[in-house]
């Protein structure tokens, strides 16, 4: 119990349609309450923050309440940035807490044995996230032609969650906020200050949500 979990879903789903993906209907839940209930199942867990837009805040505590989450702390709003949204997360999590965990609320399918997979990991290492191998041969362009060609065994499809050590991802927040930085992915912050991250191997289920072919896509899979 010494994991907080900062669930970050205050995207404006453009490719949705402006539909918010994380209020739809997938199995017996919303796409929310299923990510709810992935980090409520694990036992390392202790809370669990959401940070949305203010307008969905309501629905995502209703949810909540009607998927038995017992975890949640707090709901909070977003910012311009989703550094800045995770940053508002973090701010509502515990003092006391060691290990803190950021997810794209769009990833409802994580398995909670990863999660803790990843929990363990980045207590040894300092950071960790989850993902999995590339499958495809990965070409680096540049003006329209193919300049390089990465080995495929060093490549990895980032995912999340991504988790750290309280202190250490407290300084790359640090860092980045001094330096004027804005990172897209949460490893980048620890990196930047030279910190280490464990790549934890999850599976390829563990989809993120972004198109309409993705929820029947996470409907059949959750069905598997």
């Amino acid at each position: 119990m010494d994991t907080s979990v900062v669930i970050v879903c205050a995207g404006n789903s453009t490719r949705m349609g402006g539909v918010n993906k994380i209020l739809l209907p997938l199995g017996d839940r919303l796409v929310i309450g299923v990510t709810m209930l992935a980090f409520e199942r694990c036992e390392s867990v202790r809370e669990i923050v959401i940070v949305a837009r203010e307008a969905d805040i309501p629905a995502i505590k209703a949810e909540a309440e009607a998927a038995g989450i017992s975890k949640l702390r707090a709901c909070t709003t977003g910012g311009a940035t989703r550094q800045e949204s995770v940053i508002n997360g973090v701010k509502q999590i515990s003092k006391d807490t060691k290990l803190v965990a950021v997810h794209d609320g769009a990833r409802p399918l994580v398995k909670p044995e990863h999660i803790e997979k990843v929990i363990k990991d980045a207590s040894v290492f300092g950071g960790a996230t989850l993902g999995v191998p590339v499958k495809d041969t990965i070409k680096t362009v540049d003006g329209g032609l193919i300049v390089d060609t990465p080995p495929r065994k060093m490549l990895y499809i980032t995912q999340t969650p991504q988790i750290f050590k309280r202190d250490l991802y407290f300084e790359g927040i640090d860092f980045a906020l001094e330096h004027g930085l804005d990172f897209t992915d949460d490893c980048q912050l620890v990196e930047a200050i030279g910190g280490k991250v464990a790549m934890t191997v999850g599976d390829y289920t563990n989809i993120k949500i972004t198109t309409p072919e993705d929820i029947k896509l996470a409907e059949v899979l959750l069905n598997c």
